[in-house]
């Protein structure tokens, strides 16, 4: 049996943090779903086929990983694309709080299911896409951020 793991996330846009956590993992699955999740009722800073691009691109040298969106419950995704685990990257205590919540109701609703955790890597922690789009907000340049393929 393959072991398929989805990464969800809204990736607006994918930093450097994100992609030190796939690479990462890449090796201790078969195949990655890099899973882009929509809410018709959530803003996004970048558009969808933006973001869908940077990781194609960031990701173009790793065959094993898949790139795309969904809508609706990650769970629902992961049962339609026969994924036993949902990868997460972990920067703080407050995150491991939050998406170990997660983790439980999914595992209540799909027993199945592993939710993985990858801390990340020292230099990364204080990282994340908020940060990265205040920075461009007020004309700054996040480029130490972001993926070199990332162009803003």
């Amino acid at each position: 049996m393959k072991k398929i793991a989805v990464f969800p996330g809204s990736f607006d846009p994918v930093t450097k943090g994100h992609e030190s956590i796939i690479k990462r993992a890449a090796p201790l699955f078969d195949q990655i779903y890099i899973a882009i999740g929509t809410n018709t009722e959530k803003d996004s800073f970048f558009p969808i086929k933006k973001r869908l691009l940077w990781l194609k691109k960031v990701f173009a040298d790793y065959p094993t990983i898949i790139i795309t969106e969904y809508e609706g419950l990650t769970i629902d995704f992961c049962k339609k694309v026969g994924a036993k685990y949902i990868l997460r990257g972990l920067r703080t205590s407050a995150d491991f709080e939050f998406e170990r919540s997660i983790g439980q109701i999914n595992k209540k609703m799909y027993p199945e299911i592993e939710t993985v955790f990858l801390l990340t890597t020292p230099e990364y922690t204080a990282l994340n896409s908020s940060i990265v789009r205040d920075i461009l907000r007020h004309g700054g340049n996040p480029s130490k951020f972001v993926p070199d393929e990332v162009d803003f």
